[in-house]
């Protein structure tokens, strides 16, 4: 899970007490350091959210800009929630192009999508902001549940209704995921050509990452717990338990509080970007189900990404994200053409 800028906040003198390299502490997951002992190497007393937004506004909105909200349905009857940007006095002649946008893995349109959609709407395009399946506005029993097939799906069920629309000229449409959905996209493109040009932002794959973390650091033997756990609570639920959910965003800062969460905390769980969906409880915002968030161990969004050429691939991080590591393995993998001149940004320079 990812906002909108990952990269790694400003050095706070009280952390730098503890003598530890940020930059390394950042390129650790949250399971890695629990493994290292966490409660050793952050001692110190900051337990306080930090504005890290760099100004940046989530809920930014534009008078150049008109805002619809819109359903669709997918191609497996499932209803998406969306809003749909349009340039105000845009010709409406059925050739402007279009871009769907993604949220980050956990968090709904409102956060991150939404603004990234409405600059792009300045600039010329259509663009249309969804919530993921089982998230948000978009149907799916129970709330918050993983599947990945689904997230993709709702990539292509958006080609479906911006192609379909009059405004929109169906052989330009492209679009942009954030984090997690910077691998859904992928994974919907490399099976829809209709999607003819893909941009991520601070991507997340999140097969690897549930595999084996930031960096490789979980062992099989840590995976394989993860998937007994979860298939034994597969029997509560069955039986009618609570469907419990795990991961996300912290509900509490502490001194412990590892810096990656520290910027999830930031930007989740406070007025920059804290968004609580009709019905839902800010308790479970962004926290997936326990019990389907192992299906990402079967997803592997980047085999097979080099079948996406010679559409174009844009892949944008941070120097110092923790999720860069993504960025650069998806560039790696992707075929021909590839250019790292002055012409193009890869995720090596930005």
């Amino acid at each position: 899970m990812s906002q909108d800028n990952d990269t790694a906040p400003p050095s706070d003198p009280q952390t730098d007490k503890t003598g530890i390299d940020r930059r390394l502490l950042l390129k650790m997951s949250g399971a890695a350091v629990a493994t290292l002992g966490a409660s050793s190497i952050f001692n110190t007393p900051f337990a306080k959210a930090q504005d890290m937004s760099n100004g940046a506004n989530n809920f930014y909105t534009s008078d150049k800009v008109t805002v619809h909200k819109v359903t669709f349905k997918t191609q497996y009857q499932t209803m998406v929630a969306g809003n749909l940007f349009v340039p105000k006095g845009l010709d409406l002649n059925g050739k402007a192009a279009a871009l769907v946008v993604g949220h980050p893995m956990g968090a709904v349109k409102e956060q991150s999508a939404n603004l990234y959609a409405t600059k792009m709407a300045e600039q010329g395009f259509v663009a249309l902001s969804i919530d993921l399946p089982f998230w948000g506005g978009s149907d799916g029993q129970p709330r918050n549940a993983v599947l990945p097939d689904l997230y993709a799906e709702a990539f292509s069920a958006a080609v479906d209704y911006l192609g379909t629309q009059a405004l929109v000229a169906p052989h330009r449409i492209g679009g942009i995921g954030i984090c997690g959905s910077g691998s859904f996209i992928i994974s919907a493109a490399k099976i829809d050509p209709r999607l003819r040009a893909i941009a991520t932002v601070s991507m997340y794959d999140m097969g690897t990452v549930n595999r084996q973390a930031l960096n490789a650091s979980m062992s099989v033997e840590q995976r394989k717990d993860i998937i007994a756990a979860a298939a034994r609570k597969r029997y509560a639920e069955f039986e009618g338990g609570p469907v419990d959910v795990a991961g996300g965003t912290d509900l509490e800062l502490t001194a412990t509080t590892h810096p990656i969460q520290r910027e999830f905390y930031d930007f989740y769980r406070t007025s920059r970007g804290e968004v609580t969906p009709a019905g839902a409880s800010p308790e479970r915002t962004t926290k997936p189900t326990v019990t389907s968030n192992i299906k990402f161990m079967n997803f592997y969004p980047f085999n097979d990404i080099e079948t996406i050429s010679p559409r174009p691939l844009l892949f944008i991080s941070g120097d110092q994200a923790h999720s860069k590591e993504f960025s650069e393995d998806a560039y790696k993998r992707a075929a021909e053409p590839t250019r790292d001149d002055d012409d193009v940004i890869s995720c090596r320079e930005v």
